[in-house]
């Protein structure tokens, strides 16, 4: 089992640790988002280690198309192909059961998808994830879950919350199994359920009551950021996370924005993750504590200027915006993986100051105040 303690509070803020096989993890945290196990933007598991990078959260439903669990299984394991010294977690396939909509057809048993690489029928239910995610032999697997849109209706969303919860039993069930077993790479990993309800109060803090009294290993709350405005994200993750046990990790999944990093730590969420900086990067868009530059505006194009003073990662240690500037305008990848790993540092280190902050005391101060002078957007 996992060990999660808080080192300190700061209002609903926390700043704690969470002790794994593979090693501590120091909370709040940003995972990188390494789908079929690896960065998109060319940056490899040496680059994150410099990057600051504590988890990395890879995809049970990719890998098991490509290059397939058995062969990941007999390769070690996620962590020993890609040589990851850190942490990982495998989302379950279940945020498919979204964003394949068209391409799956949804049952009590699990469901079947059309492969989106060569249209071939997979099927993958509680059981099945579990066991893909025990080949994989990641830190943290997360339950088979539906993630339904925020927009659904509330008599489709009590039904599918429904089914979630019998599905996460079974998948408690199954993570048991594969843990017992003797060929079993990883005996330890960790289970995390998920949260689900769209945006009904009443209908979130109910599935919260439920998982939370089968003892797991952390917990999440999903179906976030898929339409519904931060507004209605923030007012979700105030009536939810109460309900969730305060002595183990909280996941927002698939958020976001450094400012919704900032106001969902206030909230008491200890889990991110989050495409944004890889995707953003690769497009030219990088953060800094000031708002987010477009490096394509032509504005950059005799800038001498690093793309943050004072940032420490290897794009700002060497190069100028009107160098990665040229190199975006050229095609070269080179430009899009400095944008990335700035990108992911900046990320990483945001989480630092975060921790620093709550441990401080003065977290809400500080936030509020970043908050601002990220909406200097320029």
């Amino acid at each position: 089992m996992g060990n999660y303690r808080i080192i300190k509070e700061d209002g609903r803020a926390k700043r704690g640790e969470l002790t794994t096989v593979h090693g501590v993890i120091q909370t709040p945290v940003f995972m990188n988002v390494a789908t079929v196990g690896a960065i998109k933007g060319a940056v490899s598991t040496e680059d994150l280690e410099q990057l600051g990078t504590q988890v990395v959260l890879a995809n049970t439903y990719h890998l098991h198309l490509r290059p397939g669990d058995d062969l990941v299984y007999r390769m070690g394991g996620i962590r020993e192909f890609m040589d990851c010294r850190v942490p990982m977690l495998t989302d379950s396939g279940g945020f498919q059961v979204f964003s394949l909509a068209e391409r799956r057809r949804i049952t009590e048993a699990g469901v079947t998808f059309s492969a989106h690489t060569d249209g071939r029928k997979i099927f993958m239910g509680p059981e099945e994830s579990i066991r893909i995610q025990s080949h994989l032999a990641s830190t943290i697997a997360m339950a088979f879950d539906e993630c339904p849109s925020s927009r659904a209706e509330r008599g489709y969303v009590e039904k599918s919350v429904d089914r979630t919860t019998r599905w996460l039993v079974r998948c408690k069930k199954e993570m048991a199994r594969m843990n017992s077993l003797e060929e079993t790479l990883n005996r330890e990993q960790l289970l995390f359920g998920i949260n689900q309800g769209a945006v009904f109060d009443d209908i979130r803090i109910r599935h919260a009551r439920e998982i939370k009294d089968m003892d797991l290993d952390g917990y999440a709350v999903g179906g976030l950021a898929v339409g519904e405005t931060h507004e209605e994200m923030y007012h979700v993750l105030d009536v939810t996370v109460p309900e969730l046990p305060k002595d183990k990790p909280t996941y927002l999944m698939g958020v976001g924005t450094p400012e919704n990093i900032l106001e969902a730590v206030a909230r008491g969420v200890d889990f991110f993750d989050c495409v944004y900086p890889t995707r953003n990067g690769r497009h030219g868009h990088v953060y800094t504590a000031h708002g987010h530059l477009n490096l394509l505006n032509a504005g950059y194009a005799l800038d001498n200027r690093p793309l943050e003073e004072g940032c420490g990662c290897p794009a700002c240690r060497r190069y100028s915006r009107s160098y990665i500037r040229h190199l975006l305008k050229s095609g070269e990848m080179l430009g899009l993986r400095l944008c990335v790993m700035h990108n992911l540092w900046f990320y990483n280190h945001l989480m630092s100051d975060i921790r620093a902050a709550i441990e401080a005391g003065h977290y809400h101060t500080w936030y509020r105040e970043r908050i601002d002078a990220m909406r200097e957007e320029r």
